[in-house]
């Protein structure tokens, strides 16, 4: 066998070799897109909102009541002009009771 007969077969089996490797790359390494998600649950820990408030400070003063109680919280600014009073799930109910009793809630 000659040897310029096998010579074009080193660029071809290369070119094999590197398209194989990209198409493992973007299955391992992809986003996932088109991937069915499931949508989280409030059994995942997420925080769930109790109150919107049109001020940082009302929205403050509402964590400071809840923190009074044991209720752990915290603030999320969407939107300028805009709080959310985040809290665990667990603790949503008593959190919704006192948010409502709150003088500044809007």
């Amino acid at each position: 066998m000659p040897i310029y007969s096998a010579y074009p077969m080193g660029p071809v089996v290369a070119v094999v070799v590197m398209v194989l490797l990209v198409l493992f790359m973007r299955w391992a390494f992809g986003t996932g897109y088109g991937r069915g998600k499931r949508p989280p649950a409030a059994a995942d820990g997420l925080l769930v909102r109790v109150a919107t408030l049109s001020r940082q400070e009302s929205a403050l003063a509402l964590r400071a009541v809840l923190s009074d109680a044991g209720i752990r919280s915290t603030i999320r600014t969407p939107l300028p002009g805009r709080a959310d009073v985040l809290v665990f799930p667990e603790d949503a109910d008593r959190a919704r009771a006192l948010a409502a009793s709150f003088p500044a809630a809007d």
